[in-house]
Parts: structure tokens; sequence; C-alpha cells
């Protein structure tokens, strides 16, 4: 790959050298350079493909890293890392003691802020341009980066009632490509897609909180961002630039498949097609079952509706949204919304299944404790992506949901070992709870083929004997009991070792427990979150209740945040293993 321009600049600094003819061929490098790694590395692709002139002109016309600069979320940071002195690191972004996927404010001085949640851009950068006016620093830029989708959510709004209120050195620019990771929805979506045609209302709504407006403007045209973002330089006060692009520029399939394109794996980079899978059959994702299953259960019964934040595709509610467009709902990036919004709907009889990715129910934790807990409303949340992710790293692993959501009165939490478990307790679920109920299952695949069974109800509270032993027993919770039953099968050791699917760690099946606790000497719990009150925690405090004797050890995440690498990977670096399992096996047997 010949990068003439591209070569030459590590940093920023390299960049000014450039002259502004010589931008729009580097952005045509910068493109084939980002192409060319995620389509054998993988990652996030159309985001940063967006952006890449906007990309150039931000660091061609701002001082960074002394002027501040913020991606919101940070899928689109690509571009600006390579700029950034990451160039020759990018190979390694998303591996195991690579680069981070997002910005991240220990890795680089350029990264000001970690994102990774959306929404979050327009607060800290107020943040900090409220900081250098209080340090008499007056000159310095303050820049923050946000999407249409992310605009939408309720603390970007937070962040622009405020900032209208200001006299802060802030620009924000509206990165308008109507998608997130699906397309974008809603009333605001509406309102700048009329802005875009010319037929908006007279009074423009940013204009309305106080921001100087200016655009649309084309973001793929660099001669006219590198003029307009000058002129915005030099004016003070909130200022909002809008500009429009398109998700995937540059490689043709990611332009026409933007949501698949979004984050495609692997692909041919000349021609941009998909990297064929391995055709031989494998268990369905989690996802699709609880896509499928919520289809067939709504189809019986009327009282179902389904939501979720932004990630129709996501989480597989997009079968739904399909079959029965009325009664499924994309609220986009809106977690507290939808939390409340179920509850609302729980209220009128109506039976919610909210389905959130785990990382991102902590966004709405005071609705789920205020709006439905405490009201003791059954809304059935799904949290998806449970436990540990992998590539996307910390601000995506789904490590504390157990901790945080066992603490809460009337709250039942649930985590399937397998396929037909997490179908079994959506139809139990929607039989009707006096509770509402978190049902927590990982990204990835499980482990049966043959899972579309009939249906059968779960006893709340009621764990699962896997198999009876003399001296240890192992309770596991969730898909990570698999590869514990494997464990168990190949041991030397399998006659004395029971196995307890306890699937509810709230309520514990304490009968179940007293009678373990009568009949083995070591306990090993097994869970992928962390140790700090989560499901071995629980274990323990109901163990010392009881006076248990014996030793308990957990296996579980330790008190700290774990980056970004394969599940295996991460898996080892936690001690989750087999190979750490068998070991402490053996030193007690």
């Amino acid at each position: 790959m010949n990068l003439k321009f591209l070569d030459k600049i590590n940093f920023p600094t390299d960049l000014k050298q450039l002259k502004k003819g010589q931008l729009s061929s580097l952005s045509k490098e910068l493109r084939s350079f980002i192409i060319d790694i995620v389509a054998t590395k993988e990652g996030h692709l159309g985001a940063s493909l967006g952006v890449v002139e906007l990309t150039i002109a931000l660091h061609y016309v701002f001082d960074t890293p002394n002027d501040k600069l913020i991606w919101d979320v940070g899928h689109q940071a690509y571009g600006h890392k390579i700029l950034t002195g990451r160039k020759e690191l990018f190979k390694t972004n998303r591996q195991l003691n690579g680069i981070s996927g997002f910005p991240k404010l220990s890795e680089s001085e350029y990264d000001d802020f970690g994102t990774g949640h959306s929404s979050t851009s327009i607060s800290a950068i107020l943040g900090m341009a409220m900081a250098s006016q209080l340090k008499g620093d007056l000159n310095k830029q303050h820049i923050a980066v946000i999407g249409d989708a992310s605009i939408a959510s309720g603390m970007a709004f937070e962040g622009l009632n405020h900032l209208g209120v200001t006299n802060a050195n802030v620009l924000i620019i509206l990165n308008d490509n109507a998608i997130g990771i699906d397309p974008s929805v809603g009333a605001l979506k509406k309102y700048l897609t009329n802005v875009k045609k010319g037929v908006a209302k007279d009074e423009n709504i940013f204009e309305c909180l106080n921001l100087n407006y200016s655009g649309p403007i084309d973001g793929h045209n660099l001669p006219l961002l590198l003029e307009e973002l000058e002129r915005l330089k030099a004016l003070n006060g909130p200022r909002l630039l809008h500009i429009i692009t398109t998700k995937g520029k540059g490689l043709k399939q990611a332009e026409e498949n933007q949501v698949v394109y979004h984050a495609p794996g692997k692909f041919d980079k000349k021609t941009g097609e998909l990297q064929k899978k391995n055709q031989s059959k494998e268990p369905p994702k989690y996802q699709d079952v609880f896509g499928h299953t919520i289809v067939a259960l709504a189809k019986n019964n009327a009282k179902i509706v389904g939501i979720t934040p932004a990630m129709p595709t996501g989480s597989s509610l997009k079968y739904m949204m399909k079959e029965l467009p009325e009664r499924a709902f994309d609220v986009g990036i809106a977690e507290q919304h939808a939390v409340t919004l179920a509850a609302g709907m729980a209220t009128q009889g109506l039976i919610p299944f909210c389905n959130v990715y785990s990382t991102f129910l902590q966004r709405a934790y005071d609705q789920v404790i205020h709006d439905v807990a405490l009201q003791n409303l059954p809304v059935i949340f799904c949290l998806d992506r449970s436990g540990l992710v992998g590539q996307d790293g910390p601000t995506h692993h789904g490590v504390f949901d157990l901790a945080y959501l066992r603490c809460i009165p009337n709250l039942i939490v649930f985590s399937p070992m397998d396929e037909i478990e997490l179908r079994n307790i959506m139809f139990t679920a929607q039989e009707g709870l006096k509770h509402p109920i978190a049902i927590r299952y990982p990204r990835g695949r499980g482990v049966t083929f043959d899972w579309q069974q009939p249906f059968s109800k779960v006893k709340i509270g009621q764990a699962r004997t896997l198999k009876k032993g003399g001296k240890v027993a192992l309770l596991s919770l969730g898909h990570i009991g698999n590869q514990i039953q494997k464990i168990i099968s190949e041991s030397k050791h399998r006659e004395t070792i029971g196995h307890y699917d306890m699937r509810f760690v709230k309520p514990l099946d304490k009968s179940l427990l007293d009678t373990i606790f009568e009949n083995y000497e070591h306990l090993i719990t097994v869970e992928d979150g962390c140790k700090l009150g989560g499901f071995g925690s629980a274990i323990t405090e109901y163990a010392n209740t009881k006076n248990y004797k014996g030793h308990i050890k957990v296996f579980g995440i330790d008190d700290t945040f774990i980056d970004q690498g394969t599940i295996e990977e991460l898996y080892d670096i936690c001690g989750l293993n087999s190979q750490a399992i068998i070991k402490y096996l053996d030193t007690i047997l």
C-alpha cells in the first residue's frame, strides 16, 4: 500500500506540515489504512470511515492535545488514533495487550476522555471548558464530536441544557449520518431529516438552546470543513456545527449495508466481501434464542411487548419488530427511558420484556430500583452480553450485574446454563410473576442443537442437581456450568465431585444448599462476574448464617477492570479457565 502522505505522519504536528490541497489525498490513504487493518484484525469499521475528513480537519485546525477533543462513544476514533502516535500500534487494536478499540485516558495524551458508552461527551467537554475558565485559560478550545443517535440520549440533553446558559468555549460537532449501530429513531431524527431537507420549522432547536448553530454542511467536503472550523475557532461561547456524513464512506458495501459493516468481522479489503464463516452446523447464539422465543411467546400472549434501547439487531428483537411491529419498540439510546417505559406498561397489565446489554443497564440503575423494584412491577429484564465479552474491553464487559442486582429487594435474578433454560424462564416469566426478574446470558453461542423444545415451567428459586458427589461440590451459575460439566467428565476424581446448577442467585435455593452443606467438605463456586458481591459472595454469606464448617473457594473476577482480548485469553487472566479449576481440584483431592 503506497502511503505517500500517511507514512510521514505520526502526530498532528506532522499533519500541519501538509498543504491544504494535499489533505484530500491523505484522507484516501487514511481510509485505505483503516480498511486494510480492520479487514484482517476486525473491529468497528463504518463509523471511523465516516469521519475521516472530519478527523483530519480537526487535528489540522486545532492545537491538539492542548485543545481538548472528545469522541462520543468512540467507535469512530480509529483515524484519530492513527494520526496521534498509534499508527504502528493500530494492528494491535482491540487485542490483548494492544491498544483499546475506544479512546482511553491512560493510553494517550490525545485521548482526553475515555468513552465507550454513548452521550457522555457534552457533559465531559463542558466540565473541561469550565475548568479552563476557572484557571483563567480563556483561549483553549474544547470540541466534542457526537452522533445524531447519541445526541438524542437524555444525558446529552442534560449537557446541552447546561451548556446553553454558560459562555464556555465549547464546540459541539453533530455528526449526522442517520444511524448509530441500527438506524436512528425518534422525533429528533425526524427533525434533523427535515433540517437536511430544508423543511424544518423556522426555529432551530439548537439555537433555542442558546447555541451558535451553523450547518448543515457536507462532512466529506474537506475544504468546506476547514473553512468552517477556522471560522468557528475564532468565535467564543457555545457553538454547534451540524455536519452530514455517510457511515462506511469509501467502501461500497459498508455504505450500502451500514448495520452489518458497523463491526463486520473479517472481510476482503479489495472487494469488501465478508469472509465466509465456517458452514458446519453450530448451536445458536443466545441473542437469537431470545429473539425467536419472544416471537413464539408473543403470538400466543397478546400482552407481551418487547423494548430495546437502540439494539434491535444486537439483541435480536429485530425478529419481533419484523413480525409484530406494533408490539416491539426501539426507543433509541435511552436506557433510563426504556426501563421506566417498561414499568409504565407493566402497571397497565402488559408483560414487558426489556432487553438491554448488561453493561448498558448500568446506565439505568436508579430506574431499576426506583421505578421497577420499589413498586414491585413484573418487568422482565433480559440482559444480553453478560460476563466477559472479549475485544470490546472494560467498557462493555457485563461483569457487575450479579452484584448490583442481587442487592435490590423484590428482584429475581436468574442465569440460564443453556438455550432451553433461557426459553423456559422466558416462558415462566410471561405466565405471570409477582416480582420483576433479570435474566442474564452471555454473548455468543450456546451448546444445544435441538433447542426449540416444548416449554416447561421453571420453579422460582429452585436449583438443579446435575451430579451428586462425595467430597467436593461445584456450584455454577449460568453458561459457565457447561465448562464445569466438561471438567468433571474428564476428571480422575469425578466420583467425588458433585455439580449443582444454581440458576438463581436470588432467591437462593436454601433447601438444596442446606443439603450440600451437610454432605460436602469443600464448596467451589464458579461465575463469570465480579467476586465482590456476586454469586460466590451470596453462597458464602448464606453458609456463614448456617455455620458451615467446610471450605469455600470462589472462582470469579477479581476487584479490577479487565482489558480487551479474546474470551479465552481473558478467562486465562481471570483464572476462570479449565486449567485453573482443575489445578485447584487436584490440590484438595
